[in-house]
């Protein structure tokens, strides 16, 4: 049944995207299936629980955020085109000794405190262009989202899917039993409009008194502001969440709180924030950080920061920039 799709390979083979951004894009998906295996594996592969270390942000690190980061810096610093990576769980960059090519960023097992329970999890990676003729340097990684040559995500759920996006559109690829990507998703689009909401609603005390506002006018129904019944969902991996919206449609929000004041949001702009902004508004939805502010506009100021998320359906994204505060 798989020969009626075409491959992921065939794929590349028609894009109008340099030859070495081919290579570099195989060499993700390539490493995505190795840890789709010890994904599945679980516990068989020793893959549960806490690696007993933290990372940059002070965060314990899960065993399998230390396995999968290892795997995919060892591919990709084997890849001649790329010439430098940076991770969500390393400190620093870590160049390859090339110039020219690409940098690439991830966040190899985004969501990973679901692993234990057997929920999605997933791998997101971005692609931004190097500089010629010098090994590149940190501040070369600091160019801002629209400057991506490519970005996608690997999501490894109930079928294991491959989604990217190059010189436009977004496409989806799922993952055969023999370990090829298939193209079973063309043209994702994102709906306009949507009855759906993602938020963690443990934080509403947090929140800033817009955000609340908004929820509020979510939960009051057909009987409401907003005229309508509207259904949560939230998975703990924004990997999963966003997935779902370019499936169906839907809003991911994950504001500041005032639990950390000084910083603007808890994701990390380079390795969740600016990919999968380029991939919702490539589908047409709209990817900000309040609602007003495209994700893809802020310039990063250093390798690991912050940013407050509020991406999908372009429609409520406009609702939830345009509710007043309510109390």
């Amino acid at each position: 049944m798989t020969a009626a799709y075409p491959t992921l390979d065939d794929h590349l083979a028609g894009q109008d995207v340099p030859e070495a951004l081919k290579v570099v894009v195989a060499a993700i998906a390539a490493e995505c299936v190795a840890i789709a295996g010890v994904v599945r594996l679980g516990g068989l592969a020793g893959a549960l629980g806490l690696a007993g270390t933290a990372n940059v942000q002070d965060e314990e690190q899960k065993k399998l955020d230390v396995m999968t980061n290892d795997m995919l810096t060892d591919r990709l610093k084997a890849c001649q085109p790329v010439a430098a990576v940076g991770s969500e769980e390393m400190d620093l960059i870590e160049p390859t000794g090339r110039s020219g090519g690409y940098l690439v960023t991830f966040d190899p097992l985004d969501g990973s405190s679901n692993i234990d329970i057997n929920a999605p999890v997933g791998t997101i990676f971005s692609i931004l262009p190097a500089p010629e003729g010098r090994a590149p340097v940190e501040a070369d990684f600091l160019i801002g989202g629209r400057k991506q040559v490519g970005a996608g995500y690997a999501v490894y759920g109930a079928q294991t899917m491959l989604v990217l996006t190059l010189s436009g559109g977004v496409t989806g690829f799922t993952l055969d039993a023999q370990g090829r990507w298939h193209l079973t998703h063309p043209d994702i689009v994102v709906p306009a409009d949507t009855k759906e909401f993602a938020i963690n609603m443990s934080n509403r005390r947090h929140w800033a008194p817009d955000v609340r506002a908004y929820i509020d006018d979510c939960l009051a129904g057909k009987t409401g502001p907003r005229g309508k019944d509207f259904n949560m969902r939230w998975v703990a991996a924004m990997v999963a969440d966003v997935h779902r919206i370019l499936m169906r449609g839907g809003v991911f929000l994950y504001p500041w709180d005032q639990r950390e004041p000084d910083r603007p949001g808890k994701l990390r702009l380079l390795y969740e924030g600016a990919p999968m902004a380029l991939l919702i508004e490539r589908a047409g939805g709209k990817a900000t950080t309040d609602g007003v502010t495209p994700i893809l506009d802020v310039i990063p100021q250093k390798l690991h920061e912050r940013c407050a998320v509020a991406l999908g359906s372009a429609n409520e994204i406009d609702a939830y920039a345009g509710t007043p505060a309510g109390e």
